[in-house]
C-alpha cells in the first residue's frame, strides 16, 4: 500500500490531543485508556466475578468510542502515515539497539525484531510481552490510571496524584530502558 503523508509533526499532533481535552473537560468527561479495559470486561460479565466490575458500564460508552477511533487512527497510520523520513533517531541509541540485537527502524517506525509478526514465533518474546502486560496491567490499576490518563488528562487538570504517577512511569522506563531491557536482550 502507498504511504500518502509522513508522520505529523509533534506541534500538530500537540494542539489536537489539546482540543479533545478541552473539549472532553468542556463535557465533563476524563479521558483514560485503561478505563475501557474495565468497561469490556463488566461487559463480558467480569461484573459476576468481582465487585470492581459493577458499574453502570453505558456511561462509558463514550470512551468505547475513543478505543475504536485509536484503533483505527493506529491502522491509518501503519498503512497511510508510515514514511517516518521526519523521524530520526540518535545513532548512540542505534548503536545501543543493534548490541542488543534490535535492528534499526530504517525507514519504519518501528524495529521488527520487537514490532514484527516474528516475534510471535519466540517464546522469549512471547514470556515478555505476557509480563509486561501483567505488570502495565497490575501498574495502571494500582496508579489509578495509565500514563496517558495521568499525563495527558491528570496532569492537565493539575492532579497531584497525576505528577506522582507520571514521575513514576518515567522513572520506570528509565529503569527499563537503561538496566532490564539490557539484560533481556
Amino acid at each position: 500500500m502507498e504511504v500518502l503523508f509522513q508522520t505529523w509533526p509533534w506541534y500538530v499532533s500537540g494542539f489536537l490531543i489539546a482540543a479533545i481535552m478541552l473539549t472532553l473537560n468542556y463535557f465533563g468527561k476524563v479521558f483514560g485508556m485503561s478505563s475501557n479495559l474495565r468497561t469490556l470486561c463488566t461487559i463480558a460479565g467480569a461484573d459476576k466475578c468481582a465487585d470492581f466490575f459493577k458499574f453502570d458500564w453505558k456511561t462509558q460508552g463514550w470512551n468505547l468510542v475513543v478505543l475504536l477511533g485509536a484503533m483505527i487512527g493506529g491502522y491509518v497510520a501503519v498503512h497511510f502515515m508510515s514514511d517516518p523520513s521526519n523521524v530520526s533517531l540518535n545513532p548512540q541509541t542505534v548503536e545501543q539497539l543493534a548490541r542488543m540485537g534490535i535492528d534499526a527502524p530504517n525507514g519504519k517506525l518501528l524495529p521488527t525484531a520487537l514490532f514484527g509478526n516474528d516475534v510471535f514465533t519466540s517464546p522469549k518474546i512471547i514470556a515478555i510481552l505476557l509480563i509486561g502486560g501483567v505488570l502495565i496491567g497490575f501498574g495502571s490499576r494500582y496508579a489509578g490510571g495509565c500514563t496517558s490518563g495521568h499525563a495527558i488528562a491528570g496532569m492537565s487538570n493539575l492532579q497531584k496524584q497525576s505528577l506522582k504517577a507520571v514521575i513514576g512511569f518515567f522513572v520506570g522506563g528509565l529503569v527499563m530502558s537503561y538496566f532490564i531491557l539490557p539484560l533481556i536482550f
